[in-house]
Order: C-alpha cells, then structure tokens, then sequence
C-alpha cells in the first residue's frame, strides 16, 4: 500500500507497518489463516498429520498399539497436537506483531542498521488506516487462532478425561 499521507514518512518501506502486514498477509505459511474455513482445517489437519511421525513412534515406545490401542491413539494424537500449537502459536505472534505495529501511535525504525534506531509519529489519517486494518483484517484472523486454540485445549481436555477414565 502507498503512503497517503501527505508528510514523507522517513520508514524505510519494508518498515512500514502497513508494508509489513502486506507482507505478512501474502507469505505462504501466515497466509493460512485468511484461508476458508475448510482450507484453514485442512491445513491444520495436515500439520496434526505429519506431527505423528514424531508422536507416533514415542506412542509405540511408551503403549505398543497390539496390546493398548486406544492409549496408544490417545498419546500419539495428544503428542501430535503439539505440533499444531507451535504452528499456531507462530501465527499467533506474527499477527500480533504487525498489529501492534499498526495500532500504535508511533513506528520504531532503523535506517541502516542496529545501532541508530529511530522513532516516527504517525500522522493522524495514517494511524486512522492503521486501526481500521487491524479492526477489520487482523483482529479476525487472531479472534479464530484463539477459538482455534480454545478447541485444542478441549480436545486435550478430553482426552486426559478418557485417559483418567480408562
């Protein structure tokens, strides 16, 4: 997006708050979470899948499937699970830095590198884009990884219910 106010902003592009969550809404992996809601599942159920290469065989090692099958499912899914709350949690923190980016009132920057870090003020029209880009395109996207986390903490609840009950 083009800076539409009309003083120069001295934030290199890529620095840009709003360049940045361009950025972030066009990358391959955070871009998972602008999908529908069935590409969303597919993609977490793809994660979940693959996290039992590892889980699997711990499961194996600890119940071996022959003689526990439901413990060994139970563990091996439970071990999966951390897979996906990695994932989430990495879309989680990549989505509120750029909206913490976008809602605050002032932009740190750095010109050229680590040591002359600098701080800008956002004119008022730019922070008022800012807020409504987060109101309406980001805050969506961090209300559903929340409701996805509420539902695998759940699913982790239950199971833990039907490992106490077993």
């Amino acid at each position: 997006m083009k800076n539409t106010s009309t003083a120069p902003c001295p934030v290199p592009n890529e620095q840009q708050p709003v360049n940045e969550y361009e950025q972030l809404k066009d990358a391959f992996f955070f871009s998972w979470t602008t999908l529908g809601q069935v590409g969303y599942l597919r993609k977490l159920v793809w994660v979940w899948a693959w996290s039992w290469i590892v889980a699997g065989p711990i499961a194996a090692a600890s119940f071996p499937l022959e003689k526990y099958p439901l413990r060994f499912g139970l563990l091996g899914g439970g071990g999966a699970l951390i897979g996906v709350i990695l994932v989430l949690s990495r879309l989680y923190l990549g989505w509120s830095y750029v909206r913490d980016r976008l809602r605050g009132e002032r932009v740190f920057y750095e010109e050229s590198g680590w040591y002359d870090g600098q701080t800008w003020q956002k004119p008022p029209q730019v922070l008022a884009r800012d807020r409504l880009i987060v109101a309406y395109e980001i805050q969506p996207q961090l209300d559903r990884l929340k409701q996805t986390f509420a539902v695998v903490a759940l699913l982790i609840g239950v199971g833990c219910l039907l490992w106490l009950i077993l």
